[in-house]
């Protein structure tokens, strides 16, 4: 099992958006990276992470990979000289920190909005993306399964994922803020992906607006407009919607601007038009602020209003750390014993074969019930002979001492030069 767990990650707190976009990827671009990581380094234990406010990759492997898989990232977005960028990336070059990490990125301690719930949403689909193409070992399952349940836990013991905080919801507060002087805003929602659907949650809460949402699928307008009691426009119409809204949304994955200056200044403002792009890439061309009247905003500058759920988090936050730490306790335990394991085997199938040779030897003309007898002794004294090595390396574990009981038995047994004599 690969031990040496790392990560690189470039996040809100070292990269703006302009960067952040530059590398984002999307399903496709995971997909295609997580196949060139397994073909050049062969790596298991990987998993990539790409979400507006953060780009990471975690993998196993006995040497620092960071500079490569920057490299990869930037022939998969097609940029020149990656390594320039290498200046906005965090690098995890031990286990526990690369650990650590994942579980504070996992809980949404490192989120934009502190306990961001849909981060963990992302987490499980790129875990299940790493599974879908054979890139989870038993080190990656297993501590998966350990956040989920750690995620599980914050939820059921601690504040911290109580109300609704995240940067859908923060949005959702800064229009009301900026339109409360406006009787019935206004306000167009165009694209329902993630976190697009989650503004279309969190719209609910803003009370007198007359909301209309739009997707390229319309299906999926409809079914949310009909639970939500918001109007429903078809995408083609979406351009026509935007000169009348006093609010524009845009959640659309696109590569370069959706909405530009040149569409904007078509538009007949007679007071305001703020504009939000929670989109990355950017989805908004940020030349419209030079339109009188446009104010736009996106996920760097969206700042949160709920003062109330995010002090309840703030102060949420060291219990949720001791969670964490406990948890991360446990699955350290889990794996110095998948350490030893292989020890154990071997020395178990190295006794068994000294068993069995010498039954084959001494009990040639024993009749079957004198064999059984026999047998059954003789393996019950193996069982006894195994508890004490085994006991021993168990609690080197615990004493972070593995490494050492394991060289003592290997050579107090010789399992070592047994391995080789079976492989010969």
């Amino acid at each position: 099992m690969q031990s040496k767990f790392k990560a690189l990650s470039l996040s809100y707190k070292n990269a703006p958006v302009e960067i952040r976009e530059l590398v984002s990827l999307d399903d496709t671009a995971i997909r295609s990276l997580l196949t060139k990581l397994k073909d050049f380094f062969s790596l298991t234990d990987t998993l990539i992470l790409s979400t507006c406010n953060r780009t990471e990759v975690y993998y196993s492997h006995e040497l620092d990979l960071s500079t490569e898989i920057i490299k990869l990232v930037g022939l998969e977005k097609g940029l020149p000289n990656t390594i320039a960028y290498l200046e906005y990336f965090d690098i995890f070059q031990d286990d526990r920190s690369a650990i650590n990490h994942l579980f504070r990125v996992a809980m949404g301690l490192e989120a934009q909005v502190v306990g961001d719930m849909q981060i963990s949403n992302q987490v499980k689909r790129a875990y299940q993306a790493s599974a879908d193409m054979e890139m989870a070992g038993p080190f990656l399952h297993r501590l998966m399964h350990t956040i989920f349940f750690t995620n599980k836990k914050v939820v059921q013991e601690t504040q911290f994922r109580d109300g609704a905080a995240s940067v859908s919801y923060a949005a959702v507060e800064l229009i009301e803020e900026l339109t409360s002087n406006t009787h019935q805003p206004r306000v167009l929602l165009v694209g329902l992906g993630e976190i697009g659907e989650d503004v279309a949650k969190n719209l609910v809460y803003l009370t007198g607006a007359k909301i209309k949402i739009s997707n390229r699928t319309y299906a999926k307008s409809q079914t949310l407009a009909l639970e939500y009691g918001f109007e429903a426009i078809p995408f083609e119409d979406s351009f026509e919607a935007m000169k009348e809204a006093d609010v524009i949304i845009s959640s659309v994955m696109k590569s370069e601007p959706f909405i530009t200056k040149g569409l904007v200044s078509t538009f007949d403002i007679k007071s305001y038009k703020l504009l939000v792009d929670l989109s990355v890439p950017r989805s908004i061309d940020t030349a419209v602020e030079d339109i009188p009247g446009v104010l736009l905003y996106n996920v760097d500058n969206i700042r949160s209003k709920a003062s109330e759920t995010l002090s309840q988090r703030t102060a949420a936050i060291p219990q949720v750390e001791q969670i964490i730490e406990e948890n991360i306790n446990e699955f350290y335990d889990w794996k110095k014993e998948m350490m030893v394991s292989p020890t154990i085997n071997k020395l178990k199938n190295s006794l068994e074969q000294i068993r069995k040779e010498e039954l084959e030897r001494y009990l040639k003309n024993a009749d079957t019930q004198q064999f059984d007898i026999i047998d059954k002794i003789t393996k019950s004294m193996m069982q006894k002979i195994l508890k004490v090595p085994v006991v021993q390396l168990r609690a080197a574990c615990k004493r972070d001492q593995a490494e050492e009981m394991i060289d003592i038995i290997n050579d107090l047994f010789d399992l070592e030069k047994q391995q080789d004599s079976k492989k010969a």
